[in-house]
């Protein structure tokens, strides 16, 4: 028995296709093309993001004066509708 499975080795025990023992894919032309191109991205992706647009210091309170006069906007015109929870009631029959 033993001798047969190794002379046999070659063979892919049950569905070929699915499981733990499966028949690796081939990797297709296509295939490659899409992984590199994925590559690229995030390497395009991973060189922009390295290099801030703001610096540390310029982005320490940049949005103050806006987020300033957005409350002053929102004190004038009271609390919107849509900031109010709605309060649902539930009908047993």
């Amino acid at each position: 028995m033993f001798l047969t499975a190794l002379l046999r080795r070659s063979r892919i025990p049950g569905r070929q296709w699915i499981g733990k023992h499966r028949r690796p894919r081939t990797v297709s032309f296509h295939a490659k093309q899409n992984m590199i191109r994925r590559l690229e991205i995030e390497a395009e992706n991973h060189y922009w993001l390295s290099m801030p647009y703001l610096t540390a210091e310029q982005e320490y309170g940049h949005a103050a004066i806006r987020r300033a006069e957005t409350f002053a906007a929102i004190k004038v015109t009271g609390p919107s509708l849509h900031l109010i929870p709605e309060v649902k009631t539930t009908r047993k029959m």
